[in-house]
């Protein structure tokens, strides 16, 4: 079958988050070959997805493994999936995927991009969990709970320099969450493009640090709007790839849009 390898929050090569696409004929085949897979690809995610029968609430199942487990919510692998179907011929206009996390509709947008609409993340605020500080080597402004979707700690930093600066004790933040940890503070200059920005570490899935990750955006969306008080924003996620995300607040919802580039196509032969 056609693997592909895209480029997802990104509009060059290179950049944004790589994951892993394949358009299966049927069904969804076993587990631990989807997971010997997604190991082999060895990105953050890599996307399997099958067509539906018409006439139901989903057109394409859709399933996401990082190298050591399989996923609740992947934005970056869901927007690589339907850049796939787009660019292919496979689906014409928005398509709904039935996932883990309820169906996720993709929506062809302006100039190639596309628009997300996922369940926002439920934000609880909790007190700085002991050790944290240590761990991320950082000290917290605020720290959030993001539900078991997302399963992150959110965490506010003081200012975009200590985002950019931390350097993390890996193995010692897999503690404190069930994937990991987000860091973020708002932009020093909006005028750069960006109205806050973020870094992800998740020890806990095989993924040190992603280079932009789409779930922790349903997160960071009504943070950072309800900070700033605008519901469209845009998150510049600081890793050494880089990729920007625009969100959109929507009620219970948050749009992220972005675009994909596809760098890789070939056979896989296993």
């Amino acid at each position: 079958m056609r693997i592909r390898i895209v480029d997802a929050f990104a509009d060059r090569p290179f950049t944004g988050n790589p994951a892993g696409v394949l358009l299966l004929d049927d069904v969804f085949p076993a587990d631990d070959w989807m997971q010997d897979v997604a190991m082999e690809v060895n990105h953050a995610e890599t996307a399997f997805a099958h067509r539906l029968p018409a006439g139901g609430d989903a057109d394409w199942a859709l399933r996401w493994f990082t190298p050591v487990t399989e996923v609740a919510m992947c934005g970056h692998a869901t927007l690589a999936t339907a850049h796939v179907l787009h660019t292919s011929g496979a689906h014409e206009g928005p398509v709904r995927f039935a996932t883990r996390s309820g169906v996720l509709v993709a929506t062809p947008a302006e100039a190639g991009a596309i628009t997300l609409d996922f369940p926002s993340a439920p934000l609880t605020p909790v007190e700085v969990p002991d050790g944290v500080a240590e761990a991320l080597g950082a000290e917290p402004v605020a720290v959030f709970d993001t539900g078991a979707n997302v399963g992150d700690l959110l965490v506010e930093l003081a200012d975009e320099k200590t985002v950019r600066g931390l350097a993390p004790d890996h193995k010692a933040l897999a503690a404190y969450s069930t994937r990991g940890i987000i860091a973020t503070a708002r932009a020093d200059d909006p005028s750069r493009g960006y109205d806050y920005l973020s870094r992800c570490f998740f020890p806990n899935v095989g993924i040190d640090e992603d280079p932009v990750t789409g779930s922790a955006h349903t997160a960071l969306a009504p943070h950072w709007s309800a900070r700033l008080g605008r519901d469209d924003l845009t998150g510049l996620q600081a890793s050494r790839r880089t990729g920007l995300v625009r969100t959109g607040l929507r009620g219970e919802r948050t749009l992220l849009t972005g675009r994909a580039v596809t760098v890789i196509e070939g056979d896989l032969r296993a």
